[in-house]
């Protein structure tokens, strides 16, 4: 294939008008594709690593967005004395939005304490100190405070809720750093939050070995006949749970990235069948001077590849790079989906390219390797 290249090359900067048109299609419809499977990985992602934590996720019965959820803190000590349990972090949970959408912001309040223990996370600015001292301190991840332009030592408000940025933390977890934490005791207290002695929920971390699904019983059957039933889960179940109908809409997507590359099909072999209707006689003059019929059907592939490989280069280019600059997540009920650029996905566009690109060239080369020499050149 490589020794057509040079030829090839010149072939399409010849019709560069319309070598450009078809990079410039495949191109756009490369972004979409990776941006349909960032989504995708992010939220596969986000269950691998829930799954691979082990915790479960105590939230009250029959409830849905983290606002109308309000347990007992008390159940915190009758959780924490069961056996197989490490550690029980009590959670209030706000945000300002419970519904799907691009730019949610959610705050966690835990106690100072238990957070470093909880989370696996890194401050890249500020200082654990200034968080424990100040109630009204919040350390906010990498991606909320670049997608709103957070500084350390800034007061960040949503409606009646300030912070001051005591830290700004990266995570192995990209929809982690979606995330802001503040004290849990400085949510209880918010103006026109009087919620002290309740959570939103509770988080158990279990030691190795114990069964999930077992213990989410065990904890229900505990708290049964008190003041509020529970709906124990493990987190990465809880957080499917949360984002049903928005899985299924990521689900649909999936649709759109077919299309995406029948619509780059559709344009390779567009654009390859006009080549060769274009060039019948430089073909048929390529078999007078010796080609065979498998090298001039390796030529129309290779113009073929190429189109598509280099629609494919510009459009998972551009995807990753405004991936990994904006740090795009998609939200509901609290729970935080973040598109996940990786070089997984750039193999997948590439190899979609370069497969897109074979498929749409077979025809159109098999026409050229069988045309007629005689009566292509009575066209000249």
């Amino acid at each position: 294939m490589f020794t057509f290249l040079p030829y090839t090359l010149r072939t399409l900067w010849r019709h560069r008008a319309r070598t450009m048109l078809t990079v410039s299609g495949s191109a756009v419809a490369l972004f979409v594709l990776c941006f349909v499977a960032a989504v995708q990985e992010g939220m596969d992602g986000l269950q691998r690593r829930q799954e691979a934590k082990g915790s479960l996720i105590v939230f009250q019965a029959n409830k849905f967005c983290p606002a109308t959820s309000h347990l007992p803190q008390d159940y915190q000590q009758r959780v924490a004395r069961l056996d197989g349990v490490r550690d029980v972090v009590p959670i209030q949970v706000f945000t300002n939005n419970c519904r799907a959408s691009l730019d949610v912001i959610v705050f966690y309040g835990v106690p100072s304490e238990k957070l470093r223990q909880a989370r696996d996370f890194q401050l890249i600015a500020g200082d654990w100190s200034d968080f424990t001292k100040h109630r009204d301190a919040a350390v906010v991840g990498r991606a909320v405070a670049a997608r709103r332009g957070i500084e350390l030592g800034n007061t960040f408000s949503i409606g009646a809720l300030s912070v001051t940025v005591a830290g700004i933390f990266s995570s192995d977890d990209p929809a982690e750093e979606n995330y802001i934490y503040s004290h849990l005791e400085f949510l209880q207290r918010g103006r026109g939050m009087n919620l002290v002695g309740t959570v939103t929920q509770l988080e158990v971390l279990l030691h190795d070995g114990v069964n999930l699904i077992a213990k989410c019983k065990e904890i229900d059957d505990t708290l049964r006949g008190g003041p509020v039933d529970t709906d124990t889960r493990p987190k990465g179940v809880f957080q499917a749970n949360s984002l049903g109908d928005l899985a299924q809409l990521i689900g649909f997507a999936h649709y759109l990235g077919y299309a995406c590359v029948g619509l780059v099909l559709a344009l390779v072999a567009t654009t390859t069948v006009m080549s060769v209707q274009d060039r019948i006689q430089e073909h048929a003059i390529l078999h007078t001077i010796g080609f065979s019929g498998p090298r001039v059907f390796r030529l129309v592939v290779t113009e073929s590849v190429l189109l598509s490989l280099a629609g494919g280069v510009v459009g998972v280019t551009a995807a990753m790079v405004l991936l990994q600059t904006t740090s795009l997540s998609v939200s509901a009920e609290a729970v935080t989906i973040a598109f996940t650029p990786s070089v997984r996905l750039v193999w997948i566009g590439l190899l979609v390219s370069l497969v897109v690109g074979t498929l749409a060239g077979i025809l159109p080369a098999i026409h050229a390797a069988r045309a007629n020499i005689v009566q292509a050149l009575r066209q000249i």
